[in-house]
C-alpha cells in the first residue's frame, strides 16, 4: 500500500513528458515545461538523464493548477525540513517549489516551480529588471508550452552545477542570434559574477567571446 504521507526523501518516478502534458493540458491555468527537460524538449533529443521533471506557473495561477489535479495526484508545499499537504500550507509563505505526489504509487512525479509575471510579461523572480513578453518567454514546442531556452539558462546561471554546464554547452550553439544576445545581456546585467560570464561576448569586441581572445 502506498504511503499517503510523503517526505523529501520519498523516491522520484518522474512522469513522462507527454503524460505531464495530458495531466496539465486541460487546466485553464498558465503553466509551462521548465528546467533541463524543457531544454532537451526544445533541442529534440535527450542529452542527459534527469532525476525529476519540472513545470512552472505563476503565483496567481498556482491555486488553479493544484485544483485541476485529478486523482491520484496530490500537491505538497515545503515546510521547514519537510512538506505539508497543499490545504495546510501557509498561503503567505514562499511556496517554492510545490511537489506533486502520486498517492497510488507513493512517489513524487512532478515539481512545480513558482515564477513571477503580469498579464503581459514574464518577470524574472530573482531580479524584476529582467522581463520578456509571454510569447517569447514561453514557446510552443510540439504542442507543449515550453520555457524559452535562453530563459532556462538564465535560471541555471546563478550557481551552475555540472548538469547545468552540460545543458549550457548543448543549448548555446543552437540559440538564434536574438536569443543569444538576450541571454548575454541578462548574464552581464543580472548575474555578472556567474562562472558563465566568460562565455559572454565582450561589449568592446562583440564578435568575439572573452574565452576566445588571444592571450597577451
Amino acid at each position: 500500500m502506498a504511503s499517503s504521507t510523503p517526505t523529501l526523501a520519498t523516491r522520484w518516478e518522474p512522469l513522462p513528458l507527454r503524460v505531464v502534458a495530458e495531466l496539465l493540458g486541460p487546466s485553464s491555468a498558465r503553466w509551462w515545461l521548465s528546467g533541463g527537460v524543457a531544454l532537451d524538449h526544445w533541442l529534440g533529443t535527450n542529452t542527459r538523464e534527469h532525476d525529476n521533471i519540472d513545470v512552472s506557473t505563476t503565483i496567481a495561477d498556482l491555486p488553479q493548477v493544484v485544483r485541476d489535479l485529478p486523482a491520484p495526484f496530490s500537491a505538497w508545499a515545503p515546510s521547514g525540513d519537510g512538506v505539508l499537504p497543499w490545504a495546510e500550507a501557509d498561503m503567505d509563505a514562499d511556496l517554492q517549489p510545490i511537489r506533486i505526489h502520486n498517492d497510488a504509487t507513493g512517489a513524487w512525479v512532478l515539481q512545480v516551480n513558482v515564477e513571477d509575471g503580469t498579464d503581459s510579461v514574464w518577470v524574472y523572480r530573482r531580479d524584476p529588471r529582467l522581463q520578456l513578453p509571454w510569447d517569447r518567454a514561453v514557446i510552443d514546442v510540439d504542442g507543449i508550452p515550453t520555457g524559452a531556452p535562453e530563459v532556462q539558462l538564465v535560471w541555471k546561471a546563478l550557481r551552475p552545477r555540472p548538469e547545468d554546464d552540460a545543458d549550457k554547452d548543448a543549448v548555446l550553439p543552437e540559440l538564434s542570434n536574438e536569443a543569444r544576445a538576450w541571454w548575454e545581456h541578462a548574464i552581464l546585467t543580472i548575474h555578472p559574477h556567474s562562472s558563465w560570464s566568460i562565455h559572454v561576448r565582450s561589449p568592446f569586441a562583440p564578435g568575439k567571446a572573452s574565452w576566445n581572445r588571444t592571450k597577451r
